[in-house]
């Protein structure tokens, strides 16, 4: 990429970032938290009494005073490239993915986080900026400050490596369960691999703790409806809390997390 293509991909990403979040570049913190819930942006929004933007956009965004900034992006790897791309027009310092995702070990039990050493890359999305050998991995530093959050609360994480793809519905095919056993995966969800792999084409720090929503190898594991309410209802604040405390620690530290030059 020469400079001119960098800063024809800026201006399109300035113009973008506003479109998509209602919410002016300069109006993004320096840490960002990406999500898929339009709940956990109320929430932190009702938490630091600051407003939400982009009700009638695809994405909303909130920031609070304290340089931390949360997004909900939607679902899925496309949706995830987007918003790891619009970010280039503000540069943050750190991003952390706060998802779900489907337990695949019998260690790994509803209400349980993840800290994913690495993502498998099964989704294809991060194929259009790396080569398939390339690695899709977190900031080590950035992970090393949320696993400290996690421990001073007295939490239990685990971490592994996690099988991303776009497909949503495939719990009753074999081969593919099949598949899934082979890698040894400790967990299934659609964006994580693509925020890495992005996060890492654009030079930006960025990690993922997830919450253990489903079981979907077990009998009757499988997500629904009332299922996934119960886990929000009984998770979804310390899965919040622990990543805004991550970042706002991060803030007040001041301590930089990229050590890499391309």
């Amino acid at each position: 990429m020469d400079q001119s293509d960098h800063l024809s991909k800026i201006a399109i990403a300035t113009d973008w970032l506003p479109r998509y979040t209602g919410m002016p570049v300069d109006g993004f913190g320096d840490y960002i938290l990406l999500t898929n819930f339009k709940s956990y942006v109320d929430a932190f929004a009702e938490r630091f009494a600051c407003e939400v933007t982009g009700s009638d956009k695809p994405m909303q965004a909130a920031s609070n005073d304290q340089g931390v900034s949360i997004i909900n992006f939607g679902m899925g790897t496309a949706n995830a490239a987007t918003i790891m791309d619009c970010l280039v027009a503000r540069m943050p310092k750190a991003v952390l993915f706060l998802g779900k995702c489907g337990g695949l070990k019998n260690s790994t039990e509803i209400g349980h986080f993840i800290l994913p050493i690495a993502a498998i890359r099964g989704e294809g999305t991060s194929d259009d900026y790396f080569p398939p050998a390339v690695p899709a991995l977190p900031s080590f530093k950035l992970h090393k400050f949320v696993s400290e959050m996690i421990v001073q609360r007295g939490l239990e994480y685990r971490t592994g490596v996690v099988y991303t793809m776009n497909r949503r519905m495939w719990e009753h095919d074999a081969a593919f369960l099949a598949k899934l056993r082979e890698h040894t995966a400790i967990a299934v969800d659609m964006e994580t691999a693509t925020i890495f792999i992005v996060g890492h084409h654009n030079q930006i720090a960025r990690g993922a703790l997830l919450l253990v929503s489903d079981v979907p190898t077990s009998p009757d594991g499988v997500k629904t409806s009332k299922s996934d309410s119960r886990v929000t209802a009984d998770w979804a604040n310390v899965h919040l809390d622990l990543g805004i405390a991550a970042m706002t620690d991060l803030a007040d530290e001041g301590e930089s997390i990229k050590h890499f030059t391309f």
